[in-house]
């Protein structure tokens, strides 16, 4: 596995001076505006379910009585689940229920509240072995993040005991450091890839239109802002791509094929033109992400190696406050490289959907849903607990979409989509609020 320098707590400060209706995303930009994970799978070939849609899910609830659960993840030696909640507690779920001591209480340490909060977790491949814990949380400023931002985001990891129900007293490292100008589109997630490389989404630093304080100018005069399109000043906007089995603990390498490695850009970018890339998955070598829109449309993009995802200059396919816009940067910006479109999109205006916020979801790889297999299964913040289904057609990547409603005239115990996740059967699992609060449910097949 190939790096380049090892590097540690990168801080990237632009130039320029969840409660329950969250999960990553809020309902207000503060212009009016409405803003707003990685189980290795067998492989993404076969793409298109194996059968017709089902036409209902039903849910198997896990546990239930949470307050915003945001991320779960599957230990890969026992019957374990670790739930993550906005809070800042990353809880143990096992065959006999939740255990009354959580594996990580970060609550005095995490700054939550709005769109802030612990947003993601992820354990290494190797964890049975190396017992390594990777989170993703909101901290109030630090060192190095200016005095008008509103927080710092932190990537840090812990070292899990043995048992896999604690971790070991004063094991935190801190990994990576970014300023946050604002309070909002903080992302949060983080996935490993089949190449054993860190995956970390982040937002573009919030407010409304990337613009404003933390924004820095772009090569795009029909728009001001923004750091989607600028890959120079800071890493907000983007996914980064880290290798963090180099040097000591709390260091990370970048791989040397990182698309801006040798070239103008910042080494840990991996993709950008990204406004809130709140979740993602990684199907076999496939990356998913879904990227929450600003005010008319939500996508769900393949992210590609140095993949330009538009933002905000469009938003999705549609060029954002201009009536024409370009399809690619110019000449002088990394070659003219295209703008790529999402693989799906949807408009608020589509009563059927009623979208505000993407949620990002998984490829369906399990056995309980029949028919379901090589679908791409995802929702939206204010859907009223409907899932959405994608299937992939043997002649491009433009994703028919289609609703499917619980069994049973609709479930009460999802109402709102937070999160969703996957084992290592395949099985899709759904995070949200309903009317047993926060709970974890596992798609199954309706009766």
């Amino acid at each position: 596995m190939a790096h380049g320098p090892t590097r540690r707590r990168f801080l990237g400060a632009a130039a320029t001076t969840f409660g329950a209706s969250v999960a990553g995303c809020s309902a207000s930009d503060g212009d009016g505006t409405p803003s707003d994970d990685g189980t290795d799978s067998p492989g993404s070939d076969a793409g298109t379910p194996d059968a017709a849609l089902p036409e209902s899910f039903a849910l198997e609830t896990l546990v239930s009585g949470l307050d915003a659960p945001l991320d779960i993840r599957f230990s890969p030696e026992a019957d374990r689940r670790y739930i993550a909640e906005q809070q800042g507690i990353v809880h143990v779920h096992e065959s006999g229920g939740l255990r009354s001591e959580p594996l990580l209480d970060l609550r005095e340490t995490v700054d939550f509240g709005g769109e802030k909060g612990l947003l993601g977790i992820e354990l290494h491949p190797d964890f049975a072995e190396n017992r390594r814990l990777f989170v993703r949380y909101s901290s109030p400023r630090r060192e190095g993040t200016p005095s008008n931002y509103s927080h710092t985001f932190v990537l840090a990891e812990f070292e899990v005991r043995e048992d896999g129900r604690s971790v070991r007293v004063d094991s935190e490292r801190t990994v990576l450091e970014i300023p946050q100008p604002q309070g909002n589109h903080n992302a949060g997630d983080l996935a490993f890839g089949p190449d054993g490389y860190l995956y970390v989404a982040v937002g573009d630093g919030g407010a409304g239109g990337d613009q404003g304080r933390g924004h820095v100018a772009d090569w795009y005069d029909g728009v001001a802002g923004g750091n989607g399109q600028d890959v120079t000043e800071n890493l907000l906007g983007s996914i980064l791509r880290l290798d963090v089995d180099t040097g000591e603990r709390g260091d990370y390498g970048i791989p040397e094929d990182n698309p801006l490695v040798g070239r103008e850009g910042l080494d840990e970018q991996f993709a950008w033109g990204l406004r809130n890339p709140y979740r993602m998955s990684f199907d076999g070598a496939d990356l998913f992400a879904g990227d929450v829109g600003q005010s008319r449309y939500e996508e769900i993009n393949l992210v590609t190696a140095g993949g330009n995802y538009g933002w905000n200059v469009r938003e999705g396919a549609h060029c954002y406050e201009a009536e024409d816009c370009p399809t690619e940067t110019p000449p002088d910006v990394r070659g003219g490289e295209p703008l790529v479109d999402p693989i799906v999109e949807y408009p608020h205006s589509d009563a059927a959907v009623g979208g505000i916020s993407v949620i990002g979801g998984y490829v369906y790889r399990g056995s309980a849903v029949e028919g379901l297999g090589g679908a791409y299964v995802f929702g939206d913040l204010q859907a009223n607990g409907r899932l959405f289904v994608a299937t992939r057609p043997d002649e491009g990547w433009t994703w028919p979409t289609r609703a499917i409603s619980l069994a049973g005239d609709g479930d009460e115990r999802l109402q709102r989509i937070l999160s969703f996740g996957r084992d290592g059967d395949g099985e899709v699992y759904v995070l949200g609020l309903g009317s047993e609060g926060g709970a974890v449910h596992r798609l199954v097949a309706a009766e």
